[in-house]
């Protein structure tokens, strides 16, 4: 997946380089920039001091030492002061440049923190949308795997009021699918935001119809075989009367969007390997949630999301609540993915893409 939200020690990442949130002295301190210093061990403060500082909003480079990465990308970003002292380009500055020298060492994956979310007070649901489109502007134009790494759930904030809504949405239509009266795990926290009037509405409407497919679905699909092999050669036409592939939809609807395939693959969050072993092999039966990422990135309606899903082997069903949260999104009309898998994520679900 290009870019992924993951819950981890950034000391523990092993990708080509992990980005430290440093001060301007570079010699270390609290938060993520004192654990990387003690899990890269004594080597990595001579090289900081040999680096003599770095201004805010730049970004310089060192060895990984005794981390499991080649390099350690220090950048030093804003303290927040209010918004009103250029901490959103200086913070946007920290990703733009740490990416381009991840790039000049020929990095395929690196790992950022949120920087400035801590001790330096940025707020985080705006941090994080500085880092993402940062990181998706970069990922435009640029083959990487990139990863912001939270340290615990707390740490994270999604922006707007999708969390709340799809909180509800989910606490409201698996309890009735399951025939509960409530459970706490998915019910908004005090101090969320919530809609349930609208929540509820739509819910009551899709149980009414759907509750009984749900099963259905389930039990067809669990014991559908894989797609027979089929010839490579025209993939993009279907004989008349011929049963679509997952692959074929794909590239149909690719088309009737007047997308190109590297929009579409860009829009899925779905790594460039995969997405083209998927477009050269009719038979190709991708994960749910890559079919998923594929359904929101392509803006189909919930008939034609159920069709995607049917074609790779899949079915929606209330009995989990990653398809619910998906299914309120594509009601609703919100195809942001990295939104929605910034709900996903802070709702402990599994993300979309791949």
């Amino acid at each position: 997946m290009p870019l992924e939200l993951v819950r981890n020690d950034i000391t523990k990442m092993r990708v080509d380089a992990i980005v430290n949130a440093a001060n301007n002295s570079l010699l270390g301190g609290g938060g993520v920039d004192g654990a990387i210093h003690r899990a890269a061990g004594p080597r990595l403060l001579e090289a900081c001091r040999a680096l003599k500082g770095c201004e805010t909003g730049q970004a310089k480079l060192t060895e990984g030492y005794d981390l499991p990465c080649r390099y350690v990308i220090h950048t030093v970003g804003p303290i927040w002061q209010g918004g009103a002292a250029g901490e959103r380009r200086l913070l946007a500055d920290c990703y733009r440049n740490a990416l381009a020298l991840a790039k000049e060492k020929g990095c395929e994956s690196v790992a950022f923190p949120l920087i400035s979310s801590g001790a330096y007070g940025y707020p985080k649901a705006e941090a994080l949308r500085v880092a993402v489109e940062e990181i998706t502007r970069f990922l435009d134009e640029n083959d990487m795997t990139i990863y912001i790494v939270f340290f615990s759930m707390d740490a994270m904030e999604p922006s707007g009021k999708l969390f709340g809504e799809v909180a509800t949405y989910i606490h409201d239509v698996y309890m009735d699918w399951r025939g509960d009266a409530g459970d706490e795990a998915t019910r908004p926290r005090a101090g969320q935001s919530a809609a349930p009037n609208a929540a509820s509405g739509l819910g009551g409407l899709f149980r009414r119809q759907h509750r009984e497919e749900d099963a259905r679905n389930e039990t067809l699909f669990n014991e559908m075989p894989a797609p027979a092999e089929a010839p490579q050669a025209g993939l993009r036409d279907v004989p008349d009367g011929g049963n679509e592939s997952f692959t074929q939809m794909l590239m149909r609807v690719i088309d009737e969007k007047g997308l190109t395939d590297a929009e579409c693959c860009r829009r899925a969050n779905v790594d460039r390997r995969l997405f083209d072993r998927i477009m050269n092999n009719p038979a190709y039966r991708p994960g749910k949630q890559t079919a998923l990422a594929f359904a929101v990135a392509l803006r189909l309606s919930m008939d034609q999301t159920r069709d995607m899903l049917t074609k790779a082997g899949y079915a929606l069903s209330h009995g989990s609540r990653e398809d619910i949260a998906v299914e309120y999104c594509v009601m609703t009309g919100n195809y942001n993915l990295v939104e929605i898998n910034q709900v996903l994520f802070k709702l402990d679900l599994q993300t979309l893409g791949c």
